[in-house]
C-alpha cells in the first residue's frame, strides 16, 4: 500500500496578509492556499513598533491559518514573519503575545536567509540550465538579493531599502509631485544608497531576476500580462519602461495609482517608493531587463522542508 506524502506548510506573515501554503509535492500545485487580509502598515508608530491592533491582527490570521493546517492535515507546520515583524524594535515582544495567544511561535528569518530562499526558488522556477543569476526580492522593509552560479547562492545581501520604508523616510506616501524634477532629490537619494550599499558586487553575465510583489506589480504597469492567465506567461520589467512610469506615479495620489493596472489598493501608497528603489537596483545591478519569478522566500522554504525533510524549528499539528 502506497504512504500518502507528508502534507507540509508554511505560513507567511506580511505586512498585507497572512498566506497559507500547503503542498504534498511541488509548490506548483498546492494543496491549499489560504490568505487572511492584513492592515500592518496602518497600524505601525513612528518607530516602526507594532501597536496593539495590529499584534490583534496578527494573533487572527495566526489562530486562522493554524485551523485551516490541521483541516488539511499538515503534519509539519512552519509559520514565519517578515520585516515588518522581524525589524520592529518590540519584535520579541510580538512574538512572545502571539505565542501566548495561540501556541504558535513565529519564526523570523535573517534577510540574508530570506534572499537564499528566493534564490533557491527562482532556480528551481527556471531550471538549473539557466547559468548565473541575480535573485532581486523587493519588499515592504528590506530588500534582499542573491547571485550565484549553482544551486547554493555565493552572493546574499539584506538592505533596509523596502517600498515602504523608503515611502515613510522620504515622504513618498504624502506627496504627489507635479513636475519630475520635484521628485529628482529623492531619486537620487535612492539611487545613491543602494549604488552605495552593492558597491564591490560583482554580477556582471548574471541573468536577473525579480521575486515579488513590487516587481510583479510594476511588470503588469509596464505592459506584462494579468497575473490571472497564469504563472507560466514570461513577464519581463524593462528599465526604459519603468523609467516612463515613474514620473507618472509621482503626478498620481494614492486612490488614483490604484487603479492603474497591477497597483493593488493597499500596495498603492508605496509603489513610488517601490518603482524608485527597483529603478536603482537595476541601474546599480547593470541590468536593463528583469524576468519576472512567481516564486519567493515562502516557495523556497516549503522546497527546503520538502527537498531536505529537515524538522528542526517547524511546528508538529496535532
Amino acid at each position: 500500500m502506497s504512504r500518502r506524502p507528508a502534507q507540509v506548510g508554511v505560513l507567511d506573515v506580511g505586512c498585507f496578509s497572512a498566506h497559507l501554503v500547503v503542498v504534498s509535492g511541488s509548490p506548483l500545485h498546492p494543496v491549499v492556499s489560504h490568505k487572511t487580509r492584513l492592515r500592518l502598515d496602518q497600524a505601525l508608530a513612528r518607530d516602526n513598533r507594532l501597536r496593539p491592533e495590529g499584534v490583534e491582527q496578527v494573533v487572527t490570521a495566526v489562530r486562522i491559518a493554524r485551523r485551516v493546517a490541521e483541516r488539511a492535515g499538515v503534519s509539519t507546520f512552519v509559520p514565519f514573519a517578515t520585516s515588518i515583524i522581524r525589524d520592529a524594535p518590540n519584535a520579541d515582544q510580538v512574538i512572545a503575545e502571539v505565542f501566548r495567544l495561540t501556541g504558535t511561535r513565529l519564526r523570523v528569518l535573517p534577510g540574508r536567509e530570506e534572499a537564499r530562499l528566493s534564490y533557491l526558488a527562482a532556480r528551481h522556477w527556471f531550471g538549473w540550465h539557466v547559468g548565473p543569476l541575480l535573485v532581486l526580492d523587493v519588499g515592504g522593509g528590506t530588500v534582499e538579493l542573491a547571485a550565484g552560479e549553482d544551486v547554493e547562492p555565493s552572493l546574499t545581501r539584506s538592505l533596509p531599502f523596502g517600498a515602504r520604508t523608503m515611502s515613510r523616510q522620504l515622504g513618498l506616501n504624502r506627496t504627489v509631485r507635479r513636475e519630475h524634477r520635484g521628485l529628482a532629490r529623492e531619486q537620487v537619494l535612492v539611487h545613491d544608497r543602494v549604488v552605495a550599499a552593492l558597491e564591490g558586487t560583482s554580477v556582471e553575465g548574471h541573468r536577473a531576476v525579480g521575486c515579488s510583489k513590487v516587481f510583479q506589480q510594476l511588470a503588469r504597469l509596464a505592459g506584462a500580462r494579468p497575473q490571472h492567465e497564469g504563472p507560466f506567461v514570461p513577464r519581463t520589467l524593462r528599465l526604459a519602461d519603468l523609467r516612463s512610469w515613474i514620473p507618472r506615479l509621482a503626478r498620481l495620489p494614492a486612490p488614483r495609482r490604484a487603479r492603474l493596472p497591477g497597483i493593488s489598493r493597499h500596495r498603492a501608497e508605496q509603489s513610488l517608493a517601490g518603482a524608485l528603489v527597483v529603478e536603482a537596483l537595476m541601474v546599480a545591478t547593470g541590468s536593463d531587463e528583469v524576468e519576472i519569478c512567481p516564486w519567493s522566500t515562502r516557495e523556497g522554504l516549503l522546497l527546503s522542508l520538502i527537498g531536505t525533510g529537515d524538522d528542526d524549528e517547524c511546528y508538529r499539528v496535532a
